[in-house]
Formats: C-alpha cells, sequence, structure tokens
C-alpha cells in the first residue's frame, strides 16, 4: 500500500515565484563573474598593472574620484577616472553612459589605461556594479566609504541588501589595501566590519584622537571653505558642508597613497568643482543660480541646507526639480516633502520621466503635503517653463536651485533622449 502526503502551501504561487527568482539571481551572478574573469585574462590583467581606488556611497562619488583625479595628474602622475560624468585616460576624455561600465568595457578602459602609462585610476563604484560583479577581480589598493542613504530601492527591494552591495567593495579589498571610511555616517564603521584591509576612518563630529583623518570647518560661505583637516589648513573654492566631507575624503585619501600633502593642499585650494556639482554663478540681477546633480533625498536636504547656511538673512530660496520615471518611486514622496520644507518656493517639474507620466510623478511627490505645505509649491511639468517660472520669481540676493540633473545634457521622454542642459537654459534665459 502506498501513502501519499500532501502538504498545503499557503501562496504556492508567490513561493514558486520567489523561487525562480532567486534561482535566475544566480545564474546571473554565475554569468558576471564568467564575463569579469574573461575579460580579465582576455585582456591581459590590466587591473595588476595600475594602482586602483574605488569609491562607492550614496553620494560624493563623483567629487570625491574627480577631485582624486585632478590632485593625481596635478602632481604629476599619469592617471585615469572612471565615473558618472565621464571617463578620462590620462587627459582624453571620453563619454559615459553609467557610473561603473560592465565588466568587459571597464577592462578594455583599463587595459587602454596600461597602454597609455597610467599610474593610478579612480573608479566610482556603483551599488548595482557591485551587485552584479562588474569590478571583480580588479587589483584594488584602496577603498572610500562616502555615506549611505536612501536611493536605488527600486533595484535592491530594502536598504539592507542596498547596505550588503556597498560592502562587497571592502570585503574583496586585500590586506595591503586601505579601507577609508566616513565615520560620521551610521554605516560607517558597519563597512569595516570584519574586512581584511588596513582601516582607516574620516569625520567632523567624533573626537579628534579617535578618528585617523579629523576635520573642522571654520568657516562656510559663498566664497568657499576654511578647514582644518588634523589640525592642518585647508582653504577650498568649493562650496558647502557635504564638500567639506568630499574634501577631508580625498586628502585622508591622498595622506595614505603617500602623496607630498604639503603639494596636495596647494592644488586644494585652487580646484574647481566637477560639472553639475554646485555650479553657480551670479547673474546680471544679482540672483545666485546653482546647478546640482542631487537626486536623492539625501543630495537634496544637504544642498537645501547648506544654501540655508550660507544665504543671506532675507534672501528666498526657490528649488526647482523632479523625480525619475522608472526609478524608485518610494524616494518622491520623500523628496518633495524635503524640497517644500526647505525651500520658500518649490517648483516640481520633470526630471527624465522616460517611460512615466509626468504628471503622475508628480502627484507621487506630493504626497506627503498637506493642504497648507501645498500652498508652497508650484506645479510645471514642463522643465524648460519651471526654471524660466523660477528666475521670473527671484528677486536680487534670493538664489534659485535647479537639482537633479546636473552635468547631464538630455531629458530622456518615452525612450527618446532630447537635448536639455539645466546651465544652458539658466544662461540663456539670464542674457
Amino acid at each position: 500500500m502506498t501513502f501519499v502526503l500532501v502538504v498545503p502551501v499557503k501562496n504556492s504561487k508567490n513561493a514558486m515565484g520567489s523561487s525562480i527568482k532567486k534561482v535566475n539571481k544566480k545564474i546571473k551572478t554565475i554569468w558576471w563573474r564568467i564575463k569579469s574573469y574573461t575579460a580579465m585574462y582576455y585582456y591581459g590583467q590590466p587591473s595588476k598593472k595600475l594602482k586602483i581606488i574605488g569609491v562607492t556611497g550614496t553620494n560624493g562619488k563623483t567629487t570625491t574620484t574627480t577631485l582624486l583625479y585632478k590632485v593625481a595628474t596635478e602632481l604629476g602622475y599619469k592617471a585615469g577616472l572612471i565615473g558618472t560624468v565621464e571617463n578620462i585616460i590620462a587627459g582624453e576624455r571620453m563619454p559615459t553612459t553609467h557610473t561603473t561600465p560592465d565588466s568587459i568595457t571597464l577592462t578594455k578602459l583599463l587595459a587602454k589605461m596600461v597602454e597609455k602609462g597610467c599610474e593610478y585610476v579612480f573608479i566610482e563604484v556603483s551599488s548595482h556594479a557591485l551587485d552584479q560583479g562588474r569590478v571583480l577581480g580588479l587589483n584594488f589598493v584602496g577603498g572610500v566609504f562616502t555615506n549611505l542613504t536612501h536611493d536605488h530601492l527600486d533595484y535592491h527591494k530594502n536598504f539592507d541588501n542596498y547596505f550588503t552591495a556597498k560592502k562587497k567593495l571592502f570585503q574583496m579589498l586585500p590586506h595591503r589595501a586601505f579601507a577609508l571610511t566616513n565615520i560620521d555616517n551610521e554605516y560607517g564603521i558597519k563597512m569595516l566590519e570584519g574586512i581584511k584591509a588596513n582601516q582607516f576612518s574620516y569625520g567632523f563630529v567624533g573626537e579628534p584622537d579617535k578618528v585617523h583623518f579629523h576635520g573642522d570647518i571654520k568657516k562656510l560661505d559663498f566664497h568657499g571653505l576654511a578647514l582644518s583637516f588634523n589640525d592642518i589648513e585647508i582653504k577650498s573654492k568649493l562650496l558647502g558642508r557635504f564638500n567639506a566631507y568630499n574634501l577631508l575624503a580625498v586628502w585622508s585619501a591622498c595622506s595614505l597613497l603617500g602623496y607630498d600633502m604639503k603639494r596636495v593642499n596647494k592644488i586644494l585650494e585652487n580646484i574647481e568643482p566637477p560639472a553639475g556639482r554646485f555650479q553657480h554663478f551670479t547673474a546680471h540681477n544679482g540672483v545666485l543660480v546653482i546647478v546640482d546633480y542631487a537626486h536623492t533625498p539625501d543630495a537634496l536636504e544637504k544642498i537645501l541646507k547648506t544654501i540655508h547656511e550660507i544665504k543671506k538673512e532675507n534672501s528666498k530660496i526657490i528649488s526647482v526639480f523632479g523625480c525619475g520615471g522608472d526609478r524608485d518611486p518610494l524616494k518622491r514622496r520623500i523628496m518633495g516633502k524635503i524640497g517644500m520644507t526647505f525651500s520658500d518656493i518649490a517648483i516640481f517639474t520633470s526630471d527624465n520621466p522616460r517611460n512615466e507620466d509626468p504628471m503622475k510623478i508628480i502627484e507621487m511627490m506630493q504626497g506627503n503635503l498637506n493642504e497648507e505645505e501645498k500652498k508652497k509649491v508650484k506645479i510645471i511639468p514642463d522643465r524648460r517653463e519651471a526654471i524660466i517660472e523660477s528666475l521670473k520669481i527671484a528677486q536680487s540676493g534670493d538664489v534659485v536651485l535647479c537639482a537633479g540633473k546636473g552635468h547631464e545634457t538630455y531629458q530622456e521622454i518615452k525612450g527618446v533622449k532630447y537635448h536639455f542642459n539645466d546651465m544652458e537654459e539658466l544662461k540663456k534665459f539670464l542674457d
């Protein structure tokens, strides 16, 4: 006699779907590993002939890697840069489509850097790239962690997965490498737990004797920053508290790389910000205009708080920003609330709507606002019209912030990229 035991499974379809997703993820992971290592050996393992520094975090990757590249080249080293705005090989610039390229493109770039005689390479390492194994097998001599805040949860599903992806950079660092972390971020210490590399920290908040690289902000205004790093005076043209962190990360990494720090200090005094990162000018009518790539809740809040810290007492802040379509919808209502809270007038507009209806995105941005708060908000879906409106409203001494697109020279709508650049639009209207 045969007995058959039937066990009922709740949500069997969901369970099966979840299992299939896990299997697919494992297959993808194996495929990504094969691609990475095949490319590495095909191109002669170029990373072994380079000193690669990877920078990861939600915000600050572009500024940190760009400043490191500029310092290295000013010191006379041949260097490469791989990141969001552009890729550079020993001074030769080329466009980029991803923060961190796919493993084959990345290895080809590294091979060309070896060919051109580069010694150092500074790479923005995204959470997507780490999750997908794009940087597997690279010869990292150092890793830098800037911060971790809400972003990309449409891909990672939850914050733990996002953190786990970021930490992979530090887990792959060898014993001889350095791991440099922002100790003021709540995830800074966690990034260092259980890793093999030499551990170092930087920050402004903690006691100086408990941080390897400690900073103090002496002055912060629209002329720049006056700082002290380990009791050494540093000046910079860059603006804002968040850039003080970027500068301290760069200064700390340069020290760990053994650079001539007297020369580094001088270089940092004259260095300009990367394209679309707190780029600013004062218009003929006395309005201060700022363009920034801030497209996460944390970045938007930091830049608006920075403007509050350094603007004139009675000046208004008028912000223009949107949220990207086909991307993390959870952050839209958060960003809408932040923009309204820290602006005198917030103009909700389109970012890159992609395949979504811009008005539906804007409606989601209003999700955390009550009727009184909505009175501080203007809804103008056309980004060009929104920018023009902000400039019409602004009076001498006021600040106009165009956030979210920064260096981008396009707006993506229904699968088509149309030429659009915030700085161009601002200058066009003000001329």
